[in-house]
């Protein structure tokens, strides 16, 4: 309706016949005596359907006062729909503020527990440029006149705290009938609402929130009115609508396009792991070399833990009897512990492929939301670059065996909040610190180091945004200084118990032993064995394996970034970005920086890092990871300023078809390809059908031959199929070594092991004496063994010769396995006490 009136009042009204008369009298009585401010109005009182006499007692009052107007079935006739039966408060006040015609819309309850006197306070807010002001009765200055009773005022004191903090944070009183809105803007934004009950107060205010409309709050007189219509479980209720209002906007939100750029996703990583899920019980990422083993295991162990209620953060399943300490390893509760039914009903290998596919798709989605939200407008730009961000050739390579780094679904959501955290008033600053908090805690269960990485990466991207933007950098470092303290104050709270026993607690260590592995140069723009262009061979020697191919962007993509850089240089963002990718690449060449066709080597910048405590275990050669979402963001930054473009001329038309066919070029020999499957050995039977419980006493362990470690892992697989009924010496995970704990992969090889490790590498049968035995028996002891098992493998015959010098018995062929039974007699087995499933 057009602004014909200074002011429209809009009561909703459920079965008030009793109370309407003396509200009608009192706003109409105001009104009339200030004819300065409203010459002209008007009072719309909506029926939301009452069964006695409130439209007729409102049909008397407009005899005497033609302003007044109804709303509501007319007398004597069939009801039109809108008006049929009690559709709830905001779907009559909805209907009262599109019917209305004021430049401001004044909303009241019928019971006037607010007086109409307060408006002039309401008016001068608007009058000082608010959009809308709203009665509060929690602010300072609010007079309570009359009191609701104890009980109700508590429980309705903790609904609202409730409703403010998810929903309207910042506003105290939320629910106070006594608001004034600018007309023009209520109409536009009741006209969007969906709420039909108590609810449609948070939902106005949220979207005048997010239409950054300011909004003031007024402390005004209130009395309690008998005969209330809300009460203390309306408030369950209204979150409950703010829940389907959410879920259903979000739905609305999502076009055609949004929905077709995630199956792609979608599609695309299931193309990646198509071998995987063609036989999800035989097939194997071969690229993963022996990881595949080790991540079933932490899916399957964690699940195991959880439905046995034991320690999520230690076992002894691996490496009996010392032990694992999971959280200083790659379990990933973050996943592992949600899947946990996923695992306990369909396996280990399905929850692996499922995390590596479904976690690929979601990064990225949660980049390609993070662009259409902070950098482009344009939906194809966003997808080329959450394709980028999701699928570089860096997270390929480690889809292979490393879903910690190639899961990051949370770096777009943290970045994001960040950016909030950045804008928000200082009345918001606490509670954006602690979704932040929450977040970062969450991604420390993902992945501690990805996390690491990304923090180096966005203090590139701070430091590079301060020197290109100085004001907007000060600007924004108050509140990111107040939300960050929050935040990292709320996830050091919330992980403290897991970080003292992943650095303080049994078989802690305090550093990774894996030498310098930085990358390269040539690393940067040749292509990784698994893009379209590459070729594995060429790869494998610039990489220390196929699952650490940590840059291989490709020359076209290296020299892309460049011009677009220079291209869009002028906008602060892109500067930081810049650096980002630089600094990180650069960072990514570790302590010395070969100098290609010579033997000259320059300091690199990793020294200034290297030893620092957490940096010390991090592999230098990751940090180019960083780079690969610096350049997908720049890429949809062209590809977004090409697809706005208009030109005119035809040589502008040309460059625009330069500029798509340049990024084709780029990306196109970088594109993925299938990650690599094998058949993966078959589990003995004497493992897969339940054998072994007749040969290894309660709480003894099953020592397979040779004893597990980083290269052999095929007996974890024997462990996730036989489900964990049984604890394994020795193991491939991360522990400790000599007296300074240093990090290690896998257990300290005690003397039996490594014989048998070189037997099974050489083929030969050593000389075995009386030492060699006294040790084999100490090492079973130290086990706590009740069998050995000798499995089919190459070698195999000169391991069970081995085997039998060394223990002067010989094995019984069992399910397809060479079984040697430790007897208690000899100290060995059930007499340990050993639970393997603790």
């Amino acid at each position: 309706m057009p602004d014909t009136v200074d002011l429209t009042v809009v009561v909703p009204a459920y079965n008030e016949e009793h109370r309407l008369p003396r509200t009608l009298d009192a706003i109409c009585r105001y009104l009339r005596s200030s004819p300065g401010r409203h010459a002209d109005w008007e009072l719309i009182v909506v029926d939301d359907g009452s069964t006695d006499g409130t439209a007729a007692a409102v049909r008397e009052a407009a005899v005497a006062e033609p302003r007044i107007r109804l709303l509501g079935p007319p007398a004597e006739h069939a009801v039109p729909a809108p008006f049929a039966g009690n559709h709830g408060k905001g779907h009559a006040v909805r209907l009262g503020v599109l019917a209305s015609r004021g430049r401001r819309v004044l909303v009241t309850d019928a019971d006037l527990a607010t007086p109409i006197e307060e408006l002039a306070q309401l008016h001068e807010r608007l009058d000082a440029g608010y959009a809308a002001a709203i009665g509060s009765r929690a602010r300072s200055g609010a007079r309570i006149e009359v009191h609701q009773h104890p009980l109700r005022q508590l429980l309705g004191r903790a609904g609202n705290r409730l409703i403010r903090a998810v929903a309207v944070p910042g506003v105290r009183d939320t629910q106070c009938g006594f608001k004034l809105f600018d007309g023009a803007r209520a109409r536009a934004v009741f006209g969007r609402s969906r709420i039909d009950g108590w609810g449609i107060d948070i939902e106005i205010l949220r979207m005048f929130r997010e239409a950054d409309w300011p909004v003031a709050e007024v402390p005004v007189r209130w009395a309690h009115q008998t005969g209330s219509k809300v009460r203390a479980l309306d408030y369950p209720k209204v979150l409950l609508e703010l829940l389907r209002l959410r879920t259903r906007s979000a739905r609305e939100r999502l076009r055609p396009a949004d929905r077709a750029v995630l199956l792609t996703y979608l599609l695309l990583a299931g193309w990646l792991f198509k071998g995987l899920w063609a036989d999800l019980d035989r097939r194997y990422l071969v690229d993963s070399a022996h990881d595949q083993d080790q991540w079933e295991w932490f899916f399957g162990v964690t699940a195991h833990h959880v439905l046995g209620a034991h320690d999520l953060f230690f076992t002894t399943l691996q490496n009996a009897p010392l032990g694992v300490n999971l959280m200083a390893n790659t379990a990933m509760l973050g996943l592992s512990v949600p899947l946990t039914p996923v695992t306990a009903l369909f396996g280990p290998a399905v929850t692996w492929a499922l995390v590596l596919t479904c976690g690929l798709a979601g990064t990225a989605a949660a980049w390609y939301w993070l662009l259409l939200k902070r950098f482009v407008a344009s939906r194809r730009a966003a997808a080329i670059g959450g394709a980028l961000c999701a699928f570089a050739p860096p997270m390929v390579s480690h889809a292979n065996a490393h879903p910690n780094f190639a899961v990051l679904f949370m770096m777009p959501l943290i970045i994001d909040r960040l950016l909030r955290l950045r804008e928000a008033a200082p009345d918001r600053t606490t509670r954006e610190g602690v979704v932040l908090g929450l977040m970062l805690a969450y991604q420390v269960f993902l992945g501690e180091e990805a996390l690491l990485l990304a923090a180096v990466g966005l203090l590139l991207f701070a430091a590079g945004y301060a020197v290109a933007h100085p004001a907007a950098a000060r600007a924004a470092l108050r509140p990111l200084a107040r939300g960050l303290a929050v935040a990292a104050g709320l996830a050091l709270l919330l992980c403290a118990y897991p970080l003292g026993r992943q650095f303080f607690g049994a078989q802690s260590y305090t550093s990774v032993l894996h030498g310098a592995v930085g990358n390269p140069p040539g690393a940067l723009v040749a292509f990784a064995g698994r893009s379209l262009a590459g070729d594995p061979a060429t790869a494998d020697t610039l990489a220390v394996n196929r699952t650490e191919q940590n840059a291989f962007f490709g020359w076209p993509l290296v020299l892309l970034v460049p011009v677009i850089v220079l291209w869009l240089w002028r906008e602060p963002r892109v500067r930081a970005l810049a650096w980002v990718a630089f600094g990180t690449v650069l960072l990514s060449l570790g302590r010395s920086i070969p100098l290609p066709g010579t033997e000259a080597e320059l300091p690199g910048p990793w020294r200034l890092l290297a030893d620092l405590p957490l940096f010390e275990s991090v592999i230098e050669s990751r940090m180019a990871m960083v780079a690969a979402p610096a350049a997908g963001i720049l890429i949809a930054l062209a590809c977004d300023r090409l697809q706005r473009a208009r030109p005119e001329s035809r040589g502008a038309r040309a460059g625009r078809a330069a500029g798509w066919v340049a990024v084709a070029a780029a990306l196109l020999p970088i594109a993925p390809t299938p990650l690599a499957t094998v058949d993966r050995p078959t589990v003995p039977a004497f493992i897969a059908d339940g054998t072994w419980r007749d040969y290894l006493p309660e709480g003894s362990t099953l020592v397979p031959v040779p004893v597990p470690d980083p290269v052999h892992t095929e007996a974890l697989h024997w462990q996730t199929t036989a489900k964990f009924g049984f604890s394994l010496p020795g193991g491939y995970f991360n522990g400790p070594y000599g007296p300074d704990r240093i990090g290690i992969y896998g257990p300290v090889l005690r003397p039996t092991a490594v014989l048998l490790n070189e037997v099974a590498r050489t083929g030969t049968v050593p000389e075995i004496g009386p030492a060699q035995r006294r040790a084999a028996w100490a090492d079973l002891r130290f086990w706590q063994a009740g069998a050995v098992v000798l499995a089919p493998q190459p070698g195999d015959q000169a391991l069970r010769v081995t085997l039998e010098r060394l223990l002067a018995e010989r094995p019984r062929w069992v399910g397809g396995v060479w079984v040697w039974q430790l007897s208690p007699e000899r100290g060995l087995g059930a007499t340990s006490g050993v639970s393997g499933g603790k």
